[in-house]
Parts: structure tokens; sequence; C-alpha cells
């Protein structure tokens, strides 16, 4: 009983906590549901790349997936369009112009050294070094002025290259632009061996936020091909708020039909099944919450398949329950035995539905891993809510009396009295799941 009572009070600390998490902690929407911004870039040939290949295309969109969400972007959803065009739809941003700034698609690191033009204009040529030639990018600041920076350090080929660029320019300027905009434009005073720079951002230095930016995109990495942004434009969502309502009403619906049945054809454990369902949706939608899970139709789909999973545990434990009493086991034996011997076929159903999700996340579209991540937690939380929650909450109701009331599972007299003759497990063999 000791035992039982202290399970209890972790479970009402969990709904609590869960609760609280639920109240603070933002809900978010993917863009499907509350729009965002659509931007289709198209890659670009230059002298050295002559043709786009679809590997180029690949690596073009693995690189933007991989710069989109070193940023933080969540559910982007990034596909291909045509032979040389990708087309980036970024939820929750409906200016294109911000769309822009997050993904960083035009964003390159070039170091270009001054020379005479036309009319002996002096312009920024191109030295060959570029972000591709980068290690790292940190936020630093000035130990004088307290102005931040950007330190970038080069890998090996940067470096060597580097090297020979300021022994060629001493006494002379280096400017570094990002996104075709100076940054900065120092005199080289000695040769810099060391493969290590800055990047002030000129007079005034870096806003915080700037600074990031410039390193998030940096370390995001360079695109394998130029990449052109072509369009650019806002989407409102595809179902909205009228459908998120509809969905509420349809999981609730849901809900309610099978909470009755629970109710009507299990009676009492219908009951504390209709609980730990609540307790599992709380606990669900919090977890949702804290990763935090980007919510899409499809994601909101896989929620509502998961519930409908764990009413399938508890009606597998139900029914070993009821099989336990017709052959004459007292109430106490029956229930550790029907949750024992359900165990294991709730155990493989679920795992099967892991490993699927496992391979849909792996391998899917945003939308498919956005499915298949709720229904994953779902499916773990519905273990956990079937097993333990609904045996705490059987032992603490009906203790390890005897069965004086068949109707409150749902059977009649006749089903048990002709079994009485069976002998019975001892309570402590029940609790290890033994049967004599």
């Amino acid at each position: 009983m000791k035992n039982r009572k202290i399970m209890l009070a972790i479970i009402i600390g969990l709904v609590v906590a869960s609760i609280y998490f639920i109240v603070t902690k933002p809900t978010k929407l993917g863009l499907d549901l509350i729009g965002g911004s659509r931007l289709v870039l198209e890659a670009q040939t230059t002298p050295q790349i002559q043709k786009i290949t679809p590997d180029m295309m690949d690596s073009l969109q693995f690189a933007i997936e991989k710069r989109v969400n070193a940023i933080g972007v969540a559910e982007t959803v990034v596909q291909r369009a045509g032979e040389k065009r990708l087309i980036v739809e970024i939820p929750s941003i409906s200016d294109p112009q911000k769309a822009k700034e997050y993904l960083g698609a035009t964003a390159s690191l070039e170091f270009k050294e001054q020379k005479i033009g036309f009319n002996n204009q002096p312009v920024w040529v191109s030295t060959g070094l570029s972000g591709k030639d980068l290690r790292k990018a940190t936020i630093g600041s000035d130990p004088t002025t307290g102005e931040w920076k950007v330190d970038i350090e080069f890998n090996q080929t940067g470096t060597k290259k580097f090297a020979d660029l300021t022994q060629k320019l001493v006494g002379k300027p280096m400017a570094i632009f990002f996104n075709n905009e100076l940054q900065s434009a120092p005199v080289i005073q000695e040769p810099i061996l060391g493969g290590r720079a800055q990047i002030t951002g000129g007079q005034g230095g870096f806003q915080f936020e700037e600074a990031k930016k410039m390193v998030d995109l940096i370390n995001a990495g360079a695109l394998p091909v130029p990449a052109k942004i072509i369009e650019e434009n806002s989407i409102g969502p595809t179902l909205g708020q009228d459908s998120i309502q509809k969905s509420k009403i349809a999981g609730l619906v849901g809900l309610a039909i099978v909470m009755l049945f629970m109710l009507v054809y299990y009676r009492v454990p219908g009951i504390i099944a209709n609980v730990a369902l609540i307790l599992y949706s709380i606990f669900a939608f919090a977890v949702f919450k804290i990763i935090p899970v980007t919510l899409t139709l499809a994601g909101i789909a896989g929620f509502i398949l998961s519930i409908g999973m764990a009413v399938d545990a508890n009606i597998l434990i139900f029914e070993r329950t009821k099989e336990e009493l017709r052959a004459g086991r007292t109430l106490f034996t029956a229930i550790n035995a029907g949750f024992d011997r359900a165990f294991t076929s709730i155990f493989d159903s679920n795992m099967t539905t892991i490993i699927t999700c496992s391979i849909l996340y792996m391998l899917g579209t945003s939308i498919i891993k956005g499915f298949a991540l709720t229904l994953v937690i779902g499916v773990i939380i519905s273990m956990f809510t079937a097993i333990t929650v609904t045996k705490t909450f059987m032992h603490l109701i009906f203790g390890s009396g005897q069965l004086k009331h068949p109707g409150w599972f749902g059977l009649k007299k006749e089903q048990i009295s002709s079994y009485t003759g069976v002998e019975d497990t001892s309570p402590r063999k029940a609790r290890l799941g033994v049967l004599d």
C-alpha cells in the first residue's frame, strides 16, 4: 500500500508539472496552420560550374536544410522544383524579407583586395579567399571597447591562402565583404600566419544580434553552388484556425466516444482507463511543448492516433483480467496476472510502431517527420499511462479483496461461479506474475 501511495504522489506531481508547462509554454504551429513565407531559389552556373547536375541540387538542398536548422527554424519545407530550383517554405515568418534573413540563402563571405579600375577609380576585387575556406566562426568582444566582433578560423587550405595574401598585402587594405556588403577593411600591418582573423563591423562594431546571425550563417556552411532567390512571397495558412477548431472538435468527439465505450463495456475499470486517458493527453501535450514539437495537421493526426493505441493497451489488460476472474482467481491475482500477461503483447505492438516511426522520421519529408514524432512520443507515454497509471488506480480502488460485484467488470455471477474450484495464486507470486 505504501508503494502505491508513493506512485500516486508521483503521478499527481507529473500532472501538476505538465499543466504548468501547458499553461506557460507557447504552442508551435506549422506552416499549414499559421502560414509563413515561400521562397524559390534557382541554382546558378559559373565559369567553373557549367551545368547544374542532380547531385549538385541534392547537395544544395541538404546545405539549405542544414543552414535553416542551424538557426532554429522548425518545420521548414525544402523541396525540389524542376531541374535547378528549390522551394523553401518557412512557417511563422510572414515577411519575405525577414524570411530571406533567416534563410541566408545568399549569404557569402569574401575577402577582397583593392585595385585600380576604369577612370583610375579604386575597386574591390576578389582574392579567391571566401567562406568555403573557413573552419568556424565565433562571437567575441573587444576587451577595450566592449564592441561585438566575429572571430573566424580558417581551415588548412584557407590558412595558407590567408598567409599568402597578408604577405602580399602588407601596408595595404584587405576588405571583408558579407552578403556583398563591406564589413571592414583593415590595413595589413604584417603577415598573419596563424589562420585567424576578426570581423569588427567597422566603426561602432556589431550589435549582438548582427554578430550572432553572421556566425550562424557562416557556420552553416557555404552553398555547393551559387543560388539566387527568384521569387519571394508570403503565404496564408492552407488550413488555418478553422481547421484547428475542427481538429479540436473531432478529437474531443472521438475521445468522448472512446471513453463512453470503455465506461459501458468495462464499467469501473473503464472509468479508470478514461482517467488514465485524460492524464495521457495532459502528459503528451506537455512533452510537445517542452521539446518543443511544431504541430502540423499531420502531427495532430499522429497524436490522436496514439490515443487509440493507449486505449488498445487498456483493452488488452482488462480482457486478460476478466479471463483470470472467470477462471476463479481472486481480484488481486487477476489484476496482476492481467497486467503481466498483457504486457508482452503491448510491448511488442508498440515497439513495431516505434520502429516504423523511426524509419518514417529518418526517411520522410518534414510533414511526415512531424507525424512520426508525435506518434512515437504518444506511444511511449501511452505505455507509461496504461501500465503504471492504470495499475496504480486499479490497486488503490480494488485493493486485494474479493470480487463481490462482478458487474463492476462487466461480468455476470454465473460466469465466475462455475469455476470456483480453481486453486488461487498467492499474493506474493501474483506480484511477480507467477500463476499456479
